[in-house]
């Protein structure tokens, strides 16, 4: 097959939709960017229907098919809704089961389109990004791309404090997705894996591990998150601006982040974007510490906005304890600004001194007085942080932007055509 050939594609994207979550806008980027190379035919949930037909779908003379298993995820939602009110992840958890419905039915619609003499070259599913989202599409008999997947990331140890105890008898659902692969062979008949994270990659059967690439599950829109200049250098006339960018739950680490504010003698503005269950009591706290002049608390906005007020900061600051992924990383090194998170999962694989700091997943204590020291070091030393992030700029242009995340999945293609030959 020539290099000149526009593949076919059938793109499995549970979720897909702008401005339903980051899952789903990772669904709609590889759908409407790699739609513009290949011949795509995008297999997705009935409830993104509404938001994609209004971003004008089908586009690029790509096809559609909506799978709707409302009849079994109604339901299910409604259970899960009324048994976890404040809960958020054990509610999306078990709202997720609904994915391993839909993926039969995706299977069943798929080949009797085969049958009727459709044809793609690639299989490709993109979401869920979990490895445990064992899908049977790999079994029709056309070569499959799993992935990229980000997951498997074991729960840190030394955060009791912060990791809910009221999720540890979900552990055994988790892993849901490992019984189902076993039965339908999902990473067994897979042509390849794409994993994002090391992590990711211990976590797949080591003798699936030879047919595994690299590539990160999350990808920059490089004309959203634009560069800016950096703002003049932090005083006593000009607070320090800091940034925090994501769902408010435990695990995020804000109030590790609220008790450094508390701890700064200099002034300092922190601006909180996101919203969650944590939101009511992260505001309390702020109101006990006496922050409440110096804490902003936004709730959700839309990317473009937060792309403005990163672009305010001195520093982005992602103090979570267990994040496979990061994407809100990239997106603020896009906007050329220096970044610290915490040494554990996708945070450590993507921060480094030169575009930020990382810190010790050693405790609460020193990620406090982490933040407290970055900070500190980020008033004295302007300069350095400003030159972080144009290096993280640097890299997100030449390794993470969506246009080079694309281009390292149609090489991937060629290479599976290629070696069908």
């Amino acid at each position: 097959m020539t290099r000149t050939h526009k593949i076919s594609v059938l793109l499995s994207s549970y979720q897909c939709g702008t401005g339903m979550g980051s899952v789903s806008q990772i669904g709609w980027e590889w759908y409407q960017r790699l739609s513009q190379q290949c011949q795509v035919t995008l297999i997705t949930h009935v409830r993104n229907r509404a938001t994609l037909e209004a971003a004008g779908v089908p586009i690029n003379d790509s096809a559609v098919i909506f799978i709707d298993t409302e009849w079994f995820a109604a339901p299910l939602y409604r259970l899960a809704s009324r048994l976890f009110r404040r809960s958020e992840h054990p509610l999306f958890l078990i709202a997720s089961l609904d994915f391993f419905v839909y993926d039969w039915v995706a299977m069943r619609q798929c080949r009797r389109l085969l049958k009727q003499g459709e044809t793609w070259d690639i299989v490709h599913a993109v979401t869920p990004v979990s490895p445990m989202a064992a899908t049977r599409l790999t079994k029709l008999g056309i070569p499959s791309i799993l992935g990229p997947w980000n997951g498997a990331l074991a729960s840190p140890k030394n955060f009791p404090e912060i990791m809910q105890a009221e999720s540890k008898w979900l552990y055994p659902i988790r892993n849901f997705g490992r019984v189902i692969d076993f039965f339908v062979g999902s990473t067994r008949n897979a042509t390849m894996i794409l994993s994002a994270t090391r992590s990711t990659l211990l976590g797949i059967p080591e003798r699936y591990r030879a047919k595994c690439r690299t590539l990160l599950e999350n990808g920059v829109d490089l004309d959203l998150f634009q560069t800016a200049p950096y703002p003049d250098a932090p005083s006593d006339n000009n607070p320090l601006q800091i940034v925090f960018v994501g769902r408010l739950l435990p695990f995020k680490g804000v109030t590790m982040l609220l008790e450094a504010v508390k701890a700064l003698t200099f002034p300092v503005k922190l601006t909180i974007v996101g919203d969650g269950s944590e939101r009511q009591n992260l505001e309390a706290n702020t109101l006990s510490l006496g922050l409440t002049e110096q804490v902003e608390f936004t709730g959700n906005l839309p990317l473009n906005q937060v792309s403005e007020i990163i672009k305010k900061a001195h520093v982005f600051c992602l103090p979570s304890v267990r994040e496979s992924g990061g994407a809100v990383l990239l997106e603020a090194m896009a906007v050329a600004r220096p970044v610290i998170a915490v040494d554990f999962g996708g945070p450590a694989e993507i921060v480094d001194d030169g575009v930020g700091v990382k810190l010790p997943a050693t405790g609460k204590a020193d990620v406090v007085q982490g933040l407290i020291n970055a900070f500190e070091d980020l008033r004295l030393q302007p300069e350095l942080w400003r030159n972080r992030g144009e290096e993280g700029r640097r890299r997100v242009e030449l390794y993470y932007s969506w246009d080079a995340k694309i281009a390292s999945a149609v090489f991937f293609y060629h290479e599976l055509l290629e070696a069908k030959l």
